[in-house]
């Protein structure tokens, strides 16, 4: 049984700061679309964020603060949700990040078929595109993880690489893991939509 996780805790430093998954897009934050791709594919999802969780509280989903002090990024997020995951007797769990609207509907089976550890890759420029934050992690690598972050370990891909991720390869265009990281991205997005 897989859980899924959005990671939505990012600063948005290129976006001005603030929640980049509360921005509008085509009339409902960007995490509603995401929410919307994903919580079909999973049997259960929560929220990777830091803050007030109030903000995500019209998603009715639960908000995982990261264990960790400071802001040690998204591996953090992916800890907590293995801790929740594994809480809830699932097996795996599957991250995506919240600014990531077009997911595709067959992520999970696909990031299951490609191994125990996978993430997913696009075509960009010729080649190959990995997506670290869209990955699929068994519940058994939580103490592995764990153990990284101690270590100062913030690296998502390469955490994933030394624990032989495979990738699940996606068609483009347009890019199912297109983000929204600046105003000009989330204009380039509503076109999209």
């Amino acid at each position: 049984m897989v859980a899924g996780i959005v990671l939505a805790g990012g600063r948005a430093t290129r976006m001005g700061g603030g929640d980049k998954a509360l921005r509008p897009l085509g009339g409902q934050p960007v995490l509603a679309h995401v929410i919307a791709r994903l919580a079909p594919q999973v049997q259960a999802l929560a929220l990777s964020a830091n803050g007030d969780p109030a903000r995500f509280a019209a998603f009715g989903l639960p908000v995982l603060a990261d264990s960790l002090p400071g802001f040690p990024g998204p591996l953090a997020g992916v800890l907590a949700g293995l801790d929740w995951a594994a809480g809830r007797g699932e097996s795996a769990l599957v991250s995506v990040a919240g600014d990531t609207p077009f997911l595709p509907p067959d992520l999970v089976a696909r990031l299951q078929a490609a191994g125990s550890v996978a993430l997913a890759a696009s075509p960009a420029g010729g080649q190959m595109r990995r997506h670290p934050t869209v990955a699929l992690w068994p519940v058994a690598l939580r103490e592995a993880l764990r153990a990284a972050l101690a270590r100062g370990e913030h690296k998502v891909g390469r955490f994933l690489a030394e624990h032989g991720a495979r990738a699940a390869e996606f068609a483009a265009p347009p890019d199912p893991f297109f983000n929204i990281n600046t105003p000009e991205d989330l204009a380039r997005a509503q076109s999209l939509l």
